[in-house]
C-alpha cells in the first residue's frame, strides 16, 4: 500500500512540473519589441528621466545599442534604461555583446563592462546627479585577450547580499563563469525570487546563487543619505529592471520576462 501510494505521490510530482513547464514556457513575453523603446524609459547622470541625451540608448536592426557615437568624452555620465513595470518574482533572459572601442576617458574598470540592474529603486525618485540606482547589479563583462575575467558577477550598490548564511557586503564578486572574449553573443538568464535567492545562469550554465537581498550603503553617489542610511538591513522584495551604460559600446536583444507566483 505505501509503495502504491509513493508511487501515485511521485506520478502527481510528475505531471504537476510537465503542467507547470508548459505554462511556464507558454507565459514568456518580449518586453523589448526590436523596433524602439517603448516600454523603457532612460535616466543618464546630470539628465532628466527621459532624457535620452546624445542618443546613447538607440533601437538598429532589431538590437537595442547602447552606442556612443554622438559623444566625444563619457565624463561620467552613467546611464540606465528602465523597464516600465517594478517587478518581485520572476525570470528574465536576453543576449548580449561588448562591441567596438570604449570611449576614451572611460574608466578602466569599465573597459567591456555593463550590467542588468534588479529590484532597482523607482526611476522617478533617482537624484538627478545619481551614478546608480540603489539595485543588485548582474554585472556583465567581455574578455580582453587576457587571462581570465568571469561574466554574470555581482555588484551591490547601495545593497547587500548573502552568500550561503553570510551577510557579505563586498561591492563586486566573481562567479565561475567563463571568459567570453571579442563581440560574440552571449546568453544571460537570470531568476528572481523576492528577496530571497537570485540566480544567474549564462549560457545555460549556472554560474551565481545569492540570497537574502537587502539595503545597504554605499556604493552610490547620494544627496539624501539619511534616507537610505535608514532602510540600510530591510529586505529588498521588489524593484525595476535597468540596462546599464558604463562608456563601453554594447548590444541587447531577444530580452524576455516570464513573471513567476
Amino acid at each position: 500500500m505505501i509503495k502504491h501510494l509513493l508511487g501515485y505521490t511521485c506520478l502527481v510530482f510528475f505531471l504537476f512540473g510537465c503542467m507547470n513547464s508548459k505554462k511556464e514556457h507558454a507565459t514568456w513575453h518580449p518586453i523589448f519589441n526590436g523596433q524602439n523603446l517603448d516600454g523603457w524609459t532612460p535616466k543618464i547622470k546630470g539628465y532628466k528621466l527621459g532624457d535620452n541625451h546624445l542618443n546613447t540608448f538607440r533601437v538598429s536592426d532589431g538590437v537595442l545599442e547602447v552606442n556612443y557615437d554622438q559623444y566625444d568624452k563619457f565624463e561620467d555620465k552613467f546611464g540606465h534604461l528602465f523597464y516600465k513595470t517594478e517587478l518581485s518574482n520572476y525570470k528574465l533572459r536576453l543576449d548580449y555583446r561588448f562591441k567596438g572601442e570604449q570611449l576614451p576617458d572611460g574608466a578602466g574598470w569599465a573597459t567591456r563592462n555593463s550590467g542588468v540592474m534588479i529590484h532597482c529603486q523607482n526611476p522617478k525618485t533617482i537624484e538627478l546627479n545619481q551614478d546608480f540606482p540603489v539595485s543588485v547589479e548582474v554585472q556583465l563583462l567581455g574578455g580582453l585577450n587576457q587571462g581570465d575575467r568571469p561574466t554574470g558577477n555581482v555588484c551591490t550598490p547601495g545593497t547587500n547580499i548573502f552568500l550561503e548564511d553570510k551577510l557579505n557586503k563586498v561591492h563586486c564578486i566573481n562567479s565561475n563563469s567563463k571568459t567570453y572574449d571579442g563581440d560574440q553573443w552571449v546568453h544571460l538568464a537570470i531568476e528572481v525570487r523576492n528577496d530571497s535567492i537570485v540566480s544567474h545562469r549564462i549560457n545555460g550554465v549556472e554560474v551565481f546563487r545569492y540570497y537574502k537581498l537587502q539595503y545597504g550603503f554605499g556604493g552610490v553617489s547620494l544627496e539624501d543619505e539619511d534616507y537610505w542610511k535608514s532602510l540600510e538591513g530591510q529586505p529588498l522584495k521588489k524593484g525595476y529592471i535597468s540596462l546599464q551604460s558604463e562608456s563601453h559600446p554594447v548590444e541587447f536583444k531577444n530580452i524576455e520576462l516570464l513573471e513567476l507566483q
